[in-house]
């Protein structure tokens, strides 16, 4: 059946659809799913799709790629928006846009503890613990977190309380004064739950709110005459006040709200969002998306502010938006962030005044993004069309591998694979072999077991780990390119396959076949991608093997212990958290983790700390 047939049919299968919300699920001839939309009226969104008249290129591409559709029809569209936010997670549709990977955006943590911490994590799970952010950048959250580890005198040891209360002295830092002592006992659940309260507050934008209890116990300990106490307090306010000072004020001083500016290119979009709070912009997140991915339709930025908001702590109670939603899709939008904050929120596009201004602030960050994008991209594809030019190959490489050998003497042999994919380094796709048949340190017949197991990966899934790659680069020299030509002949894989040779200077200086030799010295841009690759791979081969040799250590001391082996170690470490927790522990504690017992516990226990209880 020819392309115009399949439209055909399709267009007189959505004329067929209700007239009611519903999501739809656009599939291609393998039956992927490569788009989920929403729609308040399906009949009349999907219809769209199918008929001859004008399209964006995105959307004409993949409108090309649909031979069939399904659909859910749902009662109302805050309903169809939720679904779709579910459908989109679930099967990662190719089209759709994607906020950037979750566990890229840092977050801060307060643990649900009888003394809480904070802790810095780039996962969300579905414990008892708080999260405040997503932040934009590592140093905006790391920053954050120290500021207000220090600022209000917060424990950042390893020590667990109030398990550890009382057992050992208290560290350099509380004798410099910058934490309040939790080990000595002389601070209680109440005083430091106040503590808490006020990080709590700092972290939903609310500074003044903080400032304001602690002059009030500053000012109650005063009269008290608790004046060491008064002057920690007095402190603590000063360095509060000058955190505050340091964030740009752009509104009045009790506004909350965040501003999505939105950029659309021919070829790039994208969004850049301001967070206001106490009237000062405290951060700002970015999102780039490329010619893949939708975002012209209405209900993809609805659909991508909805998922923004799924992933953040605090949605403030007004929105500004730069671009214009039609009343029906707005409202929708704004209920739902209403009950997922369980107060009203309002969606708001401004038209002029200060607030406009402030709209198109943020579209010309979102410009000026996507601007910088294209031009490393360019430079990138520069690279890529030089370097396909000096290796001959047939066509310009969107996916390189590349793979490293790394070991410890004999032992921990581990090839790291990492992936550089249109541009950037994909480090979801990274992989770790563990060299289980290779003795001794052959390098070569590490990369050969390391490759073959790959090879035997190829044309599963294309979509996961079955992809085939345009080029694949090792890190060595002519015999390591050799070796693994073999496998991939005898496997009937083909795909070119180069090394990367260094100088004396541990610096990379030339790309290798079997026998050819190519400079690349002179070719910066090629040289930059390859220094990268290299630098990158060579990384990523170390602390994997790294991590597998201070996994066995910690492992291999507590199997010398008598009726301990290496499933009950693990079970130790995993459910302790590390080696100096299961050194800390009572023998109770030992006994209640999980598959270890008191005649285990015991010996344990014996170990670390002797006859005596004394630690040996």
């Amino acid at each position: 059946m020819g392309r115009e047939s399949v439209r055909e049919a399709l267009l007189q299968k959505a004329n067929q659809l209700p007239l009611q919300p519903g999501v739809y699920l656009m599939r291609d001839e393998q039956g992927r799913i490569i788009y989920v939309g929403k729609s308040r009226k399906l009949k009349n969104r999907v219809s769209q799709y199918f008929r001859s008249g004008e399209q964006s290129a995105k959307t004409a591409r993949m409108v090309s790629q649909v031979a069939d559709f399904d659909y859910f029809l749902c009662d109302t569209e805050i309903e169809a928006l939720a679904l779709e936010n579910t459908l989109i997670k679930q099967h990662a549709p190719k089209y759709n846009i994607k906020l950037k990977d979750a566990k890229s955006y840092p977050y801060i943590k307060i643990t649900s503890e009888a003394y809480p911490r904070l802790v810095f994590t780039r996962t969300r799970a579905a414990d008892k613990g708080r999260y405040f952010g997503p932040y934009s950048g590592v140093s905006v959250a790391s920053a954050v977190l120290r500021t207000l580890q220090r600022t209000l005198a917060l424990p950042t040891c390893k020590r667990q309380f109030p398990r550890d209360i009382g057992k050992e002295r208290p560290c350099l830092y509380y004798q410099l004064g910058q934490c309040c002592g939790v080990c000595t006992g002389e601070v209680s659940v109440e005083e430091y739950a106040e503590l808490i309260r006020c990080a709590t507050d700092i972290l939903r934008g609310n500074s003044a709110g903080a400032r304001r209890k602690i002059s009030e116990e500053m000012m109650r300990a005063a009269e008290e005459e608790r004046f060491e106490k008064a002057a920690t307090l007095r402190d603590t306010l000063f360095a509060l006040e000058k955190l505050s000072q340091k964030q740009k004020v752009v509104a009045a001083p009790d506004t909350a709200e965040d501003v999505f500016g939105f950029y659309r290119g021919e070829t790039i979009s994208a969004v850049s969002i301001f967070c206001v709070r106490e009237g000062a912009l405290v951060d700002k997140l970015e999102n780039v998306f490329g010619s893949d991915e939708l975002l012209a339709e209405e209900e993809s930025l609805s659909a991508f502010i909805y998922e923004h908001y799924k992933r953040c702590s605090e949605i403030p109670p007004r929105v500004l938006l730069s671009f214009a939603m039609e009343e029906e899709e707005r409202e929708a939008l704004a209920a739902s962030l209403s009950a997922m904050a369980g107060r009203r929120v309002q969606l708001h596009t401004p038209e002029r005044g200060e607030l406009r201004t402030l709209c198109e602030l943020a579209v010309s960050n979102a410009r000026e993004r996507a601007t910088v994008y294209l031009r490393e991209h360019e430079k990138s594809d520069e690279a890529m069309v030089r370097l396909a030019a000096l290796l001959s190959l047939e066509v310009v490489p969107q996916r390189i591998e590349s793979y490293d050998i790394s070991n410890f003497g004999a032992e921990h042999k581990t090839c790291g694979m990492i992936v550089y994919e249109n541009g950037a380094f994909k480090k979801s796709d990274y992989r770790t072999f563990r060299i289980r048949s290779v003795e001794g340190t052959d390098d070569y017949a590490s990369m050969r077991e390391a490759l073959s197991r790959r090879f035997a990966h190829f044309g599963e899934d294309e979509e996961k780990f079955g992809a085939l790659p345009d080029l694949i680069l090792l890190d060595g020299g002519h015999t390591h390119v050799a070796a693994v030509r073999q496998v991939a002949e005898e496997m009937g894989i083909m795909v070119p396959i180069f090394g990367m040779v260094k100088d004396e200077f541990h610096k990379t200086r030339a790309l290798c076949g079997e026998a050819e030799e190519i400079s690349i010295a002179r070719e910066q841009e090629v040289f930059h991608l390859i220094y990268r690759i290299q630098e990158e791979v060579h990384r990523y081969a170390i602390r994997q093997m790294t991590n597998a040799k201070r996994g066995t250590l910690r492992t291999s001391e507590l199997q010398k212990i008598p009726g301990v082996g290496a499933a009950k170690a693990k079970l130790l470490l995993k459910h302790f958290g590390g080696l100096a927790a299961i050194k800390r522990a009572s023998e109770r504690e030992l006994a209640d983790a999980p598959g270890v017992g008191p005649v285990i516990a015991a010996a344990v226990y014996a170990y670390f700390h002797g006859k005596d209880g004394e630690e040996i």
